[in-house]
């Protein structure tokens, strides 16, 4: 009995000993949305993407312009319908109708390839230079010795911490690291 109590003993402090050592890690937090706000690239990219958005925004308000154009002449064509004129008429009639069907569900694929190419364009541009920032957020917490950073950017929605009073912020590191300008915002108040 004595001897499983020494071994329950030794085993406890072992366990007790770990769980200080565990509690002793440093944690810090990073606000990535600060970081993309002020880097010189992710500016360039976002000015990229707006151009290119609304460059094909633009080509499909053309397409709508031509729609809305021909529905119109359309209608217009209608209110000359007479006896003299009504084959005729009705032939032009079903004729537009068809192409502007055939307008519209161009419009409709137009748009969602539009939407794939800018999420693609968007993928482009972006995944370098978040993988550039992630990897300069690891140098950052490996040179701080931090086992554990979180990042607390409201576009994250603020769900990786759940209460965090101090810590060390390494985003001014991280944003002057990669040349990032700007003021740091102040994380959300939980």
């Amino acid at each position: 009995m004595k001897k499983f109590i020494t071994t329950f003993s030794i085993a406890a402090g072992l366990f007790l000993t770990s769980n200080m050592v565990s509690a002793q890690q440093k944690i810090g937090h990073v606000n990535s949305d600060d970081i993309f706000t002020n880097l010189p690239e992710a500016k360039t990219a976002e000015g990229s993407l707006d151009t290119f958005t609304k460059t094909k925004q633009g080509e499909i308000d053309k397409m709508i312009t031509s729609y809305q154009t021909k529905l119109k002449a359309a209608q217009d064509k209608e209110k000359t319908i007479s006896e003299a004129n009504k084959e005729t008429v009705i032939k032009e009639l079903t004729a537009a109708q068809t192409e502007l069907q055939t307008l519209g569900k161009d419009i409709e694929t137009s748009r969602t390839k539009a939407a794939q190419e800018i999420s693609k364009k968007q993928t482009e541009l972006f995944t370098p230079i978040q993988k550039k920032v992630s990897a300069m957020i690891a140098t950052v917490a490996k040179e701080k010795g931090l086992a554990y950073v979180f990042d607390i950017a409201p576009s994250q929605g603020n769900s990786q911490v759940a209460y965090m009073d101090g810590g060390e912020d390494i985003t001014p590191t991280v944003k002057s690291k990669l040349g990032a300008t700007g003021t740091a915002s102040k994380p959300a108040s939980k």
